[in-house]
């Protein structure tokens, strides 16, 4: 929206036609083609930017400390890298945000087998996952706040999921710079949920740089070790004493310049799990702050989700371009998930993820932009 009396405006007008679905997915039932993007905002202020092809965050354009606007999010140039590299870019990820070890998953006593990628895990979902569909969409707004629904229904099944889940995620900016992230899901069969944004951030502006002088402040007393393949290796740890100790703020290079062997697994990054309080809060509380010095942006993140997913997109290569025109290298973005946490269908020790029929899955993130005076 171009303000407050307008609804979300397309700006790719109707989408394309594409295919029909390739062997083995399930057919796209919210619609098909290569989708269409969003925009809304007020005069002034943040501007969002939503496509439909995954229900991803495109842009969010937000000032400076001398109120000249960047666009924060980083998105391909080229949409058809929405299945290739950049496939998780400010995508929602599902039907299971993470990593499910060995795709498999045990509900009610019935073994489910998952279809799987990387070392025979199953990530964000499965090789066909929720960044992959076309959502359906419907613009909102009021004096107070504007945005879009994005609506998606995965059938029974869907990547050895079990039972049917019609999910809504809602994307709203109000007056203040606040954009939240809001998910609902319903299930008609026992099942898991896990949904999160995948959204890169660069406080700088998407492809000015690397985030290494960013400062990122995680409220966490204790993060999730992983093994080589990245999945949950051991109990969690304190991060006292180790680079994962974020609980002040620190700059990005002065953590992961530091020798440890989690690192090193990671690839020379953050790729964790940092565990706020083990527990779903009915109400989002501080989970984050990431702030970039040059340009005084200040993110603070707020969810009601019990972990937070630390990704500081080490592996890029700088194979995609950015829509900017720049390409993206290691360091380019950090990711910072909100969710459960990785592995919990096979670790009953951790916040249950089980899904019931008559229950509905709630989660909500909020991404709060403010500036510092230099």
């Amino acid at each position: 929206m171009t303000n407050a009396s307008e609804p979300a405006g397309r700006t790719t007008g109707t989408p394309r036609t594409a295919p029909g679905p390739r062997t083995g997915r399930p057919p796209r039932t919210d619609g098909e083609g290569t989708g269409e993007r969003w925009r809304f905002g007020f005069p002034g202020r943040a501007r969002a930017e939503v496509h439909t092809r995954g229900a991803r965050l495109h842009s969010l354009t937000v000032p400076d400390r001398w109120g000249h606007p960047a666009d924060v999010v980083l998105a391909a140039l080229d949409p058809a890298a929405f299945e290739g590299s950049a496939r998780y870019f400010g995508a929602t990820v599902g039907r299971y945000a993470n990593r499910i070890a060995g795709g498999r998953l045990v509900v009610d006593g019935v073994t489910h087998r998952l279809a799987t990628q990387e070392n025979g895990h199953t990530l964000h979902g499965g090789p066909d996952g929720f960044d992959q569909r076309v959502w359906r969409c419907e613009p909102f707004h009021s004096a107070h706040c504007t945005g879009v629904r994005l609506f998606l229904h995965s059938p029974d099944g869907d990547q050895g999921f079990p039972g049917a889940l019609d999910v809504r995620v809602t994307y709203a900016l109000d007056r203040q710079d606040s954009l939240t992230v809001s998910y609902r899901a319903v299930a008609d069969a026992p099942t898991i949920v896990n949904l999160t944004n995948h959204a890169y951030w660069n406080l700088e502006g998407e492809g000015r740089g690397n985030v290494l002088s960013h400062h990122l402040q995680v409220d966490a007393p204790l993060y999730t070790p992983v093994d080589a393949e990245l999945i949950p290796d051991g109990p969690h740890r304190p991060v006292s004493g180790t680079p994962f100790d974020l609980r002040r703020p620190r700059r990005l290079s002065d953590a992961l310049t530091r020798t440890d062997p989690q690192l090193a697994l990671a690839g020379g990054g953050f790729d964790h799990n940092w565990v706020l309080d083990g527990a779903r809060r009915a109400r989002p509380r501080r989970a984050a702050v990431l702030y970039a010095p040059a340009s005084g942006r200040r993110m603070e993140v707020r969810t009601t989700e019990p972990g937070i997913q630390v990704y500081t997109a080490q592996g890029l290569t700088g194979d995609i371009t950015g829509k900017g025109g720049r390409p993206y290298r290691a360091y380019a973005g950090v990711a910072l998930e909100t969710q459960h946490f990785p592995d919990s269908p096979n670790r009953p020790d951790y916040p249950t993820v089980l899904l019931r029929p008559g229950r509905p899955y709630r989660s909500t993130t909020v991404h709060a932009f403010t500036t510092v005076a230099a």
